[in-house]
């Protein structure tokens, strides 16, 4: 690697392997540099190893909440990717873009050229998906999405539930409509998860104008007066610097990104004053605007139909594993949810506010991610458009000195509101025909946790992140938008973010899609400036 290339990006996750495989292949020469190692771990290729990661320090930074009163005083966990393809190898490689609403509210708040009608194509151009229809759907892009290979009845009897309890069936929630019932898409090639590293990154990786640099922790940008012109970064014992002959994009992600820019003097002037950071531009919103997919789930004991618990020991296992080997199908390939439901917590909103996530599998609540061993399935609650903020801050001028998290959950009332309306809706789907069948009993909560309070003592208690935090840099014109609509950072030459913590708001799902089309806008815009 020459010490000065035209492009630095820091972070090869879901965005920043888009942006750094796409400017190579325009020609560009481009460094892209990854904290973690490269994604050799075989459990993050095998689609069922998705547990096995979630606590895997290997490649996982193992981030924490800070402990807050509305959550019961507990530090919750928050997995981000620390490897090659950064959360999209560690995730459960659900392909879900959002609600076109979503972006058209984006593009109403200043977001200019991020409406619906804007990122379609970008969506379309960074997949290949045989369903669908073409009006939405990609079919030549690098990311591979897959529905289930295989699917067990229970899931069936979930989606024929949901219909009972009077939501329509969706054939494709990527496609025209997203509202009602439908399986799950994935982000999966064959057998096997397609990661950003995977797809994106794979296929500009031999060219000799890429040049991607792992365990590469990155320290500082490096600032020449209000101009950004490369980063410092730490890799195998040893200080090094890269300069970026046009400029620099931080893709580190919604607990990354900000950091980086506080320790590098960008960011609230007075905390960065406290903490002893040199201000080199101030800039309030960096680390502010923190929204993330809080969640609660209902667990029931399943009887007569299997669920993922009974396939995960004993001979029923290594059935399992001699299928995958062989066929390429079966439980192996299974990431955590199978079929969803997009509904809204009342019927007067233009679209769903909430997300409901089905998986045949329940998990012993005293155990760290082991499946329980008598049969089971989980109905996950989600309400997707929170309005809770809260803040990812540095603590310490020293770059390796974590960030303290405080997501703020439940601090809106509304959020508290739709969580309620949502457990209400699950249950109507777990007591329909198709599934009540199966159901010996409610395990979590109990139906005896009814009624308002207690439901929200049992969603302060319980409930956990979905993994999928947004916004710290977040995007937009107002006095706290860290970057513009080309994603430039206000007041910084140089410099872009180009990640999941540039969204104003949460999509209407799970992240990985957006942050995905995010990257790949970021890119046409890179190369497109003078």
């Amino acid at each position: 690697m020459a010490d000065e290339m035209d492009y630095v990006v820091v972070g090869a996750g879901s965005a920043g392997c888009v942006v750094a495989s796409r400017l190579a292949e325009a020609g560009s020469r481009v460094a892209l540099l990854e904290a973690g190692p490269p994604d050799r771990h075989p459990l993050i290729h095998i689609p069922a190893g998705v547990r096995s990661l979630l606590y895997n320090a290997a490649v996982n930074w193992n981030y924490s909440s800070e402990p807050e009163e509305g959550t019961g005083g507990r530090r919750i966990h928050w997995p981000r990717g620390r490897v090659l393809g950064g959360s999209s190898a560690i995730n459960g490689m659900l392909y879900v873009r959002g609600n076109p609403a979503d972006y058209d509210t984006w593009a109403q708040m200043g977001c200019r050229g991020w409406s619906y009608d804007d990122v379609l194509p970008l969506f379309r151009r960074s997949e290949r998906y045989l369903g669908g229809d073409d009006t939405h759907r990609g079919r030549s892009g690098p990311l591979v999405v897959e529905d289930y290979r295989t699917i067990l009845p229970l899931t069936h009897r979930f989606v024929e539930a949901a219909q009972e309890a009077g939501f329509v069936l969706t054939e494709d929630y990527n496609g025209g409509r997203q509202e009602g019932v439908g399986y799950s898409q994935m982000t999966r090639n064959h057998r096997f998860r397609a990661s950003t590293a995977r797809t994106f990154l794979a296929s500009a990786r031999d060219r000799a104008n890429l040049s991607v640099e792992t365990e590469a922790v990155a320290t500082r940008l490096l600032m020449e007066g209000r101009r950004c012109v490369g980063v410092a970064f730490r890799q195998a014992g040893r200080e090094r610097t890269l300069r970026a002959r046009r400029e620099v994009v931080v893709s580190g992600g919604a607990v990354n990104s900000p950091h980086l820019l506080q320790v590098s003097g960008i960011g609230p002037a007075d905390h960065l004053r406290d903490i002893g950071v040199d201000v080199v531009h101030d800039l309030p919103g960096v680390g502010r605007n923190l929204s993330d997919h809080y969640v609660v789930r209902l667990v029931h004991r399943v009887r007569d139909a299997t669920s993922i618990n009974e396939l995960s020991r004993g001979l029923p296992l290594l059935r399992e594993i001699a299928r995958y080997l062989t066929r390429g199908d079966g439980a192996l390939t299974f990431g955590i949810t199978t079929a969803m439901v997009f509904c809204k917590s009342r019927e007067e909103l233009a679209s769903p506010d909430l997300q409901l996530l089905f998986t045949p599998a329940s998990y012993d609540p005293d155990r760290v991610l082991a499946l329980e061993r008598q049969p089971g399935m989980t109905l996950v609650v989600c309400p997707t458009r929170p309005s809770s903020r809260g803040t990812v801050m540095a603590t310490s001028a020293d770059p390796l000195t974590r960030p303290a998290i405080h997501p703020r959950y439940l601090t809106s009332p509304d959020d508290l509101q739709v969580m309620l309306a949502g457990i209400r809706h699950a249950r109507r789907i777990l007591a329909a025909p198709s599934l009540a069948r199966h159901s010996v009993e409610e395990m979590r909560p109990g139906l005896a946790v009814d009624g308002d309070a207690a439901l929200e003592a049992f969603a302060r208690a319980e409930g956990t992140t979905l993994y999928h935090p947004v916004g710290t840099c977040k995007m937009g014109e107002d006095p706290m938008a860290v970057v513009d609509s080309q994603l430039r950072v206000r007041g910084v030459e140089g410099l872009r973010v180009a990640d999941a913590s540039v969204m104003p708001v949460l999509t209407t799902g799970n992240t990985n899609a957006p942050t995905i089309m995010i990257g790949e806008k970021a890119a046409q815009m890179l190369h497109a400036a003078p």
